[in-house]
């Protein structure tokens, strides 16, 4: 057993014989929500996978190596009459620089889909008439060339497009006001992202765009996109796509025993992996109306690689390289609920509750409109930080931390709020050491007193309880390699 760990390439995985979760059982009902898609994830939920699963089924030139890619998986014993149909073009605006002015930005996004556009034509210079013309200047002329290409065919292109919201992701993140008017040029108005979604969006039917599959972590520029592309249906919220991304239950069982079995391991050793397992990465949970969580793929292939390898848990449960963007956080503890949020989740005394998840709202809301609990509850959904945990009395949404990974985020944000010094944060790691070796309370109990508290003001201090003293003493203690 092979475990794809940072892979995204579907027929990499599939002709190396890597472990690979199927759901190719989705594609019907993907086909059937509609032609053009808008589905949501956090990051580093197996997005790309999944977009590179539908490029390689849909694909006219992999037809004659669809049963070497799909013959063992569900699709492949009962396939749509779509496969192998569509000349597919992809595109990932994660890797096109957000960086310059708005006319670099520009350039920068026209030079990106001009060189995908390149390689189609290569890609697929046998199967089309005529060579696609490439306007250097003008990407938006390309496509419509490419799609002039297309039709003649009597073939459609099916588009797909990875990381869609990733200029607002780094703008939010930022804090400089030139960064509001580079966004203002590439996407409110006549901005090349808007013209680019509404030439997609008059494409679609008869001029040669069959299907559009969209992917990102927010619906944030859906907002601002809203009057050029008014036309994907969201269905990130379904209970039927709630583990379309992500690894079930029974599926992590399943991997754990292959383990355990070549590890010569005990069942009571594979079960204490399995909780393991449970409580660092699994708890996401995407729709009001599925019950089934989803653990956190890439962290859990993560710790599957190192535990297949070594037959014990990997050192740390969480690489570093994996971290969640510690910026999202930051953006959210400036916020003004932000902070009483964030407490508030970590304690679990009082429940994060709103009555509904914003669904439109775009970077000018971010910027500049009030962000009350449920605005800042839903960016937390979005991101991954909180995630459903039932309904309350009152027919609200209560969201909740997934698991211990997120929840060791959550306590280091705090600690960054109180403790923006660095050296603070080295006499509070020796003051719980001192705890944790001797049972020698004190020191921790001395530093919370003249460090942590000092940094309140008067208005903290008038909300202050017993919970604040216990929220204070988790985020100094809290510390996942003991636990």
């Amino acid at each position: 057993m092979k475990f794809p760990y940072g892979i995204s390439d579907f027929d990499s995985l599939i002709t190396r014989r890597h472990y690979y979760v199927d759901r190719t059982d989705h594609i019907p009902l993907l086909e059937k929500a509609g032609d053009q898609l808008l589905f949501l994830r956090p990051r580093r939920f197996g997005k790309s996978l999944l977009l590179s699963m539908l490029e390689n089924y849909y694909d006219r030139n992999k037809a004659d190596r669809f049963q070497e890619l799909f013959g063992g998986l569900a699709i492949g014993k009962a396939p749509t009459a779509e496969h192998n149909r569509y000349f597919v073009l992809k595109w990932d605006f994660s890797e096109v620089s957000p960086q310059g002015d708005g006319e670099e930005i520009r350039r920068n996004l026209y030079r990106y889909l001009n060189t995908r556009m390149i390689a189609f034509s290569d890609y697929y210079q046998k199967a089309l008439p005529d060579s696609i013309r490439i306007d250097p200047e003008d990407a938006l002329a390309s496509f419509q060339f490419l799609l002039n290409a297309v039709r003649k065919t009597g073939h459609a292109l099916y588009l797909l497009i990875d990381e869609y919201d990733n200029f607002a992701n780094e703008l939010m993140m930022g804090r400089r006001d030139t960064e509001e008017g580079h966004y203002q040029a590439i996407l409110s108005g006549e901005g090349v992202m808007k013209v680019l979604f509404k030439t997609i969006k008059a494409a679609a039917g008869e001029r040669g765009l069959a299907r559009v599959f969209i992917t990102g972590v927010s619906p944030v520029v859906m907002s601002d996109l809203t009057s050029g592309y008014n036309v994907a249906e969201n269905i990130y919220l379904l209970p039927h796509f709630n583990a379309l991304c992500g690894f079930r239950e029974a599926e992590i069982a399943g991997m754990v025993g292959q383990i355990a079995r070549e590890c010569d391991l005990s069942q009571a050793q594979a079960d204490e992996a399995l909780a393991m397992m449970r409580t660092f990465y699994n708890g996401y949970r995407f729709s009001r109306r599925s019950e089934e969580h989803v653990y956190n793929p890439t962290l859990a292939l993560y710790f599957l690689k190192a535990f297949q390898r070594d037959c014990q848990y990997p050192d740390r449960m969480l690489d570093s390289n994996l971290a969640m963007d510690r910026g999202k956080m930051h953006y959210i503890s400036r916020l003004s609920e932000g902070p009483r949020l964030i407490f508030n989740a970590l304690s679990e005394t009082e429940p994060v509750a709103i009555f509904e998840l914003a669904d439109r709202f775009g970077v000018e809301d971010m910027r500049y409109a009030p962000k009350g609990a449920n605005f800042v509850a839903s960016l937390l959904y979005y991101f991954g930080i909180l995630t459903h945990g039932g309904m309350t009395p009152f027919g609200q949404l209560s969201l909740r931390i997934p698991n211990l990974v997120i929840r060791k985020l959550y306590a280091e944000s705090i600690q960054e709020m109180l403790l923006p010094e660095g050296k603070d944060s080295d006499a509070a790691r020796l003051a719980a050491e001192t705890l944790y070796q001797y049972g020698d309370i004190k020191p921790l109990c001395d530093f919370i007193e003249q460090k942590y508290f000092k940094v309140f003001s008067n208005r903290d201090y008038a909300h202050s309880n017993e919970l604040t003293i216990k929220t204070a003493f988790l985020t100094l203690l809290f510390n996942d390699n003991l636990y």
